[in-house]
């Protein structure tokens, strides 16, 4: 028995780059898989994301574990490199790159490869994160097309910082400087996240960055996954490893922080901290077993945490529940623990195993 376990779903991959292809029809789709696919396994979700038309991610350690699991389709970094060392081996790798700096700009004027690269010339339209500021654009475009080594294309982008609210004047304003400056240049654009693809859809440009969405995770405040037809991929389970009969008054965990009001029967559960459940996760937080939801009691712990299933007597030692996955979704849970769902799912841990169905 793995006491702990997240079960990936890639057939619900599939689906919900459907449910984007459908929701983006004009565009062509980056699958973001950084941060271990949004805690869902990097090669595992590639692999089940693979009619994407390219895979996005943060950085070039992640882009070589894709090349080194055999994948072959445009790997984009999303941060850029920041070395010579770093661009001659994207080059090796035929690597897309970001380019959101004017160093950046300045390792390919050095450079003196062959390889032509694809060049994504971000803006700062007021995230203020990442990105030429707008009066400096033209000028970064510039630069890149007098490099001694062109790019193979260069295309241009930008990152919404307020897409989850629907209606949002900000993000009208980032999506009016945006075209301003590119109108009539011919090239490219990619704009949306998942929030932009479902809130925003004339935001999505020639090509989409979905993350969150292809989980099957609501990128919207207060609207489930399952109602813009996405389909979780990941479930969260655990397994009882121990029971207690705990007297009346008696207190359970760190802290002495549940006092029990009486005497009850409580489960001690795989999963915390250490793999990647926060500790802020209160008592009262639901837990599921066989469609029944019982409440943690006390502290989460780095490797357990305590539920109380009085009058449940059918849980016992080796008993199956979700953390989340069917009937308790993950954006719940994470409400539960004061987050948001996308630090719940990058937060677990890679010695929790992920098995595909």
């Amino acid at each position: 028995m793995t006491p702990i376990r997240a079960v990936i779903d890639t057939g619900a991959l599939r689906s919900n780059l459907a449910v984007v292809r459908a929701r983006a029809p004009g565009s062509r789709v980056v699958a973001v898989v950084k941060a271990n696919a949004y805690g869902h396994g990097l090669v595992m979700a590639a692999v089940g994301l693979a009619g994407a038309d390219a895979f996005g991610v943060a950085r070039l350690e992640e882009g070589l574990m894709l090349r080194e699991a055999g994948l072959t389709q445009p790997i984009i970094l999303l941060e850029g490199v920041f070395s010579a060392e770093q661009l001659s081996e994207a080059a090796v790798h035929r690597f897309e790159i970001v380019v959101h700096d004017p160093t950046q700009i300045a390792l390919l004027e050095e450079f003196t490869g062959s390889w032509r690269f694809t060049v994504w010339l971000k803006m700062d339209t007021g995230m203020n994160r990442l990105g030429f500021r707008p009066e400096q654009y033209l000028a970064a475009l510039a630069r890149l097309q007098a490099l001694k080594v062109p790019p193979r294309e260069v295309r241009v982008m930008t990152h919404l910082a307020r897409a989850d609210e629907t209606g949002s004047e900000a993000t009208a304003e980032q999506l009016w400087r945006f075209r301003e400056v590119t109108a009539g240049l011919g090239l490219k654009s990619s704009i949306a996240n998942s929030a932009g693809v479902f809130g925003w859809p004339d935001a999505c440009g020639d090509w989409v960055r979905p993350g969150l969405a292809l989980y099957g995770v609501s990128p919207l405040p207060g609207v489930t996954g399952a109602s813009l037809g996405l389909t979780p991929a990941m479930t969260l389970e655990t397994a009882v490893i121990g029971l207690r009969e705990v007297p009346r008054g008696e207190h359970v965990g760190y802290a002495g922080a549940w006092q029990a009001p009486r005497d009850s029967r409580i489960a001690i559960i795989a999963g915390g901290y250490g793999d990647g459940l926060p500790r802020s996760l209160a008592s009262g937080s639901p837990v599921l077993f066989d469609g029944e939801r019982v409440p943690i009691v006390g502290r989460v712990s780095m490797d357990m945490m305590a539920v109380d299933v009085t009058g449940l007597p059918r849980v016992q030692v080796g008993t199956r529940g979700l953390l989340w996955g069917p009937g308790l979704p993950v954006e719940e849970v994470a409400a539960h623990a004061g987050t948001i769902s996308y630090e719940m799912l990058c937060g677990v841990r890679q010695r929790v195993p992920h098995e595909p169905v």
